[in-house]
């Protein structure tokens, strides 16, 4: 058998191409992406730490009801996460409409707020290890002219927070602790720490990374 086959599959538990790009990033390619939909809304009271890991866990429960009744993925890893930006404990969600997206930048403009994200993996053998990571982000006073034109470039749909870091958004931050990736949406470290602790072969790629770059 060649070594490959000896190395244990990984599914990644969405469609997001931003935590694809991070785990590609990371040197680790997942061999299946199997996304999952799953009511995001929080329940009464919920806060942030609470519902990113209840949807972490969600997603990545129900990716192993469709990757266990698949005889290639019978015993792969599972990777699920989920991301939510919050002011204190006011979740601001991912808004679907201009106008409240542009509600949702006034209300981070000159403040700090807090990114957390839930990662959940499930092993070969269904045991689950989670961890959620917080970052705290503060933006500097936009304009109300910066904001329409931000909403313009429709970079903000689909994004927790009605931003993206990696993006034009980028120059909104002037202060972050903690961990950059997180705030894109995968906290690598985190995630990093969890494969490699449950034997997955976290370096299994990095050998070809060198060829890769110079093709």
């Amino acid at each position: 058998m060649t070594k490959s086959s000896h190395r244990p599959k990984l599914v990644l538990a969405s469609a997001s191409p931003r935590r694809l790009a991070l785990l590609e990033q990371m040197g680790i390619i997942p061999d299946a992406l199997r996304p999952t939909t799953v009511d995001e809304t929080p329940t009464k009271g919920e806060v942030p730490r609470h519902l990113v890991q209840r949807l972490a866990r969600a997603k990545a429960d129900a990716a192993k009801l469709l990757v266990r009744a698949e005889p290639d993925y019978a015993k792969s890893f599972i990777l699920a996460a989920d991301t939510a930006v919050a002011v204190g404990r006011r979740i601001l969600g991912k808004p679907e409409e201009g106008d409240r997206a542009i509600d949702t930048l006034e209300r981070l403009r000159g403040r700090n707020h807090r990114v957390y994200t839930a990662v959940c993996l499930i092993t070969p053998d269904d045991r689950k290890r989670e961890r959620v990571v917080e970052t705290r982000v503060r933006f500097r006073n936009l304009s109300d002219a910066e904001i329409r034109d931000y909403i313009a470039s429709g970079e903000w749909k689909g994004k927790a927070g009605a931003y993206a870091i990696q993006g034009i958004a980028g120059s909104f931050v002037v202060k972050l602790v903690g961990s950059y990736t997180n705030v894109v949406g995968l906290p690598l470290t985190e995630v990093l720490t969890l494969l490699k602790g449950e034997g997955y072969p976290v370096s299994f790629f990095w050998h070809n990374l060198a060829e890769i770059e110079t093709e």
